[in-house]
């Protein structure tokens, strides 16, 4: 049995940020309880093997490190797994908290990926965050008192108020906690959250400040050690998201949970956004077809290693066809992409437009 990643949904958050779109609930004892008994339930009939596991959310410490260390039981691993825990430093990172990173750890969680967003209180705030960076330095702490010391930290980008500065005292922050990792995501107003519904009146810079923006993360971040290998994640050497390249490399991975999505056997398939139905045990739909070439092509571009040519060949059996090759030559000119024998790749100004440019290409 070859192993894949597993993808754990935890839809319980305590507050929703104005900016999530994420399946989320407020947690209830007796929902928790039903709804871990749920995921190993899922989990068992599963009966794969994985080399990554990530519990996303929703914040899923929250449900605490004994049920995290509950479905850990369940879940045959690697020798060398990556196993990803999110974490809300608001909460494992206050002065009362009770969460236990030790167990957590002895469980099997060797990564914490927490939501910095800023390292300006003023901007969390504004982003709806709970708690300020002293609750992230001592989450980051308590984890590496764990043995966790593979931390990542979630920077946000193009946020109400924020300048080149600000952002850079963000980066300065995340260096000083050493994390090992920094997702820098540009916000996206999303329909249905608080932020859409006052989309007009937030003071967000303009289009040209977000590019400037993310250009000054992406050399900054350079500058601190952090080596970018997707569009909008950044890493030391080795330290990159061994599951996260999953999805991009178009490889198979199981979600399970409200929401949680799936790629297995050329099929994705997805539960519904519904925290009942996953209790009660309504299997998942079928979402149709995936992994087929365009699909590979729009992923591998997400990455700065780009679309390998021989990786292509291996999977689909012929070349990349001469005409994307061809597309891709006429964008080299304005800086968008690199072409040459092995591959094709988005610059750093290309990822500005990746969409236009993959729709280009495509």
């Amino acid at each position: 049995m070859k192993p894949m990643g597993l993808y754990i949904h935890i839809p319980f958050c305590n507050g929703k940020c104005p900016y999530c779109d994420f399946y989320s609930v407020t947690p209830q004892c007796d929902t928790v309880e039903k709804y871990v008994n749920a995921l190993c339930r899922e989990i068992d009939k599963a009966d794969g093997i994985y080399d990554t596991v990530y519990f996303g959310g929703g914040t899923p410490s929250l449900i605490g490190a004994d049920n995290i260390a509950k479905i850990m039981s369940h879940i045959l691993r690697t020798e060398n797994c990556e196993v990803t825990l999110e974490c809300n430093p608001s909460d494992t990172g206050a002065i009362n908290s009770d969460f236990d990173f030790n167990k957590a750890a002895q469980s099997g969680i060797n990564r914490i990926s927490m939501g910095l967003q800023s390292a300006l209180n003023s901007e969390r705030a504004m982003l709806g965050r709970r708690g300020g960076c002293e609750d992230v330095e001592r989450a980051v702490s308590r984890a590496r008192n764990a043995g966790i010391d593979n931390i990542s930290l979630d920077l946000m980008l193009g946020i109400p108020g924020q300048t080149a500065e600000s952002l850079k005292e963000s980066i300065r922050f995340c260096k000083e906690m050493k994390a090992k990792h920094i997702s820098a995501y540009i916000l996206k107003i999303e329909e249905g959250t608080p932020f859409y519904a006052k989309k007009d009146i937030l003071c967000l810079p303009d289009e040209d400040e977000t590019c400037d923006l993310y250009l000054t993360a992406d050399k900054e971040l350079e500058k601190a050690g952090y080596r970018q290998y997707e569009i909008s994640n950044f890493s030391y050497e080795g330290f990159e998201s061994r599951h996260n390249l999953k999805y991009w490399r178009c490889e198979e991975y199981l979600g399970i949970g409200a929401s949680a999505h799936s790629f297995a056997d050329g099929k994705r398939f997805c539960y519904e956004r519904n925290i009942d139905d996953f209790i009660n045990g309504i299997p998942p739909r079928n979402d149709g077809e995936g992994g087929e070439e365009e699909e590979y092509i729009m992923l591998a571009l997400r990455l700065t290693e780009g679309l390998i040519f021989e990786n292509f060949k291996n999977r689909f059996s012929h070349s990349v066809p001469e005409s994307i090759i061809i597309k891709a030559n006429g964008l080299k000119k304005y800086g968008l992409v690199n072409v040459d024998e092995k591959s094709i790749s988005l610059t750093v100004k290309g990822f500005l437009v990746s969409n236009s440019v993959i729709t280009a290409l495509l």
